[in-house]
């Protein structure tokens, strides 16, 4: 099989001749991630970090890395309190940060032109989005966070940013892949650490998720749902499965679910996942590294599964490992012929 048929088997839960590998890694710094508009040393560096890295792998499945853009901005310089939720500011399709995005984009996917694997762009949540923008993305803040206060104070208001930002973030998305040559959005939704209580991320955040995705499965069939658990951060898996995409991937050891287990959880839709971030992939042995893979493969086996990691994996990782990984997938296959 080629990259492209084994990965639509992969979505299909069919028979594979061997089980492929998605893994990613950023290539900037977390400092300069978000910087590139600012800094041009930083959104050059970002691009040529594909080349220097399909110089050493060719992945089964491409993903654009969007590190020094990233999240899209907001504009929240206005909001001061729930209400004030409606003056946020979207950048416009012609705005430097969509343009730039285009270019990154375009130029990225450009080195991997002559493969047939499937080619994604990353997408995020409006609630990540908006999130990002207000200083909440990355962690437990002390006391309850000024969202999380909004959305109680003012849940229509609440909402209704929250599809303005969905508009938006769709309008990109249909941009990268009729005029950039993507196929497919890499979906990233997170609640870490119950940063909204459950009850409320159901009522109130899912339904823009959904929105994005829906709209997403107009534009491609093989959209692909990534539980962002970045750093060991757990989200509960209850709230996604029944998002209706292609495949989902989730941090198996932060959440404490195997891939086997996912499986069923997600209905039998085809995951992806096994490696923590920044263990055993990264300062294994060849032998530890293999030993991993087939451990994962002997409780998700071989139909419906690829191996990938609970988030991206280090970013000066040696992409050398990344083909162990895939010499591992071949090695078990022929011994599970």
């Amino acid at each position: 099989m080629n990259k492209r048929e084994r990965f639509m088997n992969v979505l299909a839960n069919k028979p594979v001749d061997r089980v492929p590998v998605a893994m990613f890694h950023h290539f900037t710094t977390y400092s300069e991630w978000l910087t590139g508009l600012e800094r041009p040393d930083v959104f050059e560096k970002n691009i040529e970090g594909h080349r220097k890295s399909r110089e050493v792998f060719d992945p089964d499945v491409v993903k654009v890395m969007n590190d020094s853009l990233m999240l899209m901005p907001v504009d929240v310089s206005e909001v001061k309190c729930a209400a004030d939720l409606t003056k946020i500011k979207l950048p416009a399709m012609d705005s430097p940060f969509m343009q730039k995005t285009k270019e990154l984009t375009i130029r990225a996917l450009e080195f991997y032109k002559d493969s047939e694997a499937p080619k994604y762009v990353t997408g995020f949540s409006p609630a990540m989005v908006l999130r990002s923008s207000m200083g909440g993305l990355t962690g437990v803040q002390e006391g309850k966070p000024k969202l999380v206060q909004y959305l109680e104070e003012d849940p229509d208001t609440f909402l209704a940013a929250l599809d303005k930002i969905a508009d938006t973030i769709m309008a990109m998305h249909e941009m990268l892949i009729k005029e950039c040559g993507a196929e497919g959005i890499y979906f990233s939704v997170n609640n870490q650490n119950h940063f909204f209580p459950d009850e409320m991320y159901t009522k109130y955040i899912t339904p823009s998720d959904k929105k994005v995705i829906a709209h997403a499965n107009t534009l491609s069939d093989i959209n692909l749902l990534h539980i962002c658990g970045y750093a060991g951060k757990a989200n509960n898996l209850q709230l996604f499965k029944d998002y209706d995409i292609a495949g989902f991937n989730w941090a198996v050891h932060a959440e404490g679910v195997s891939l086997s287990e996912g499986k069923k959880l997600f209905g039998g839709k085809p995951v992806f996942g096994g490696f923590e971030q920044a263990t055993v992939i990264y300062t294994g042995t060849r032998e530890e590294v293999e030993e991993f893979t087939y451990k994962i493969l002997d409780d998700a086996g071989q139909v419906g599964v690829m191996i990938g990691a609970d988030c991206t994996v280090p970013t000066d990782i040696d992409d050398n490992r990344l083909e162990w990984v895939r010499q591992a997938c071949i090695k078990y296959a022929e011994a599970h012929k």
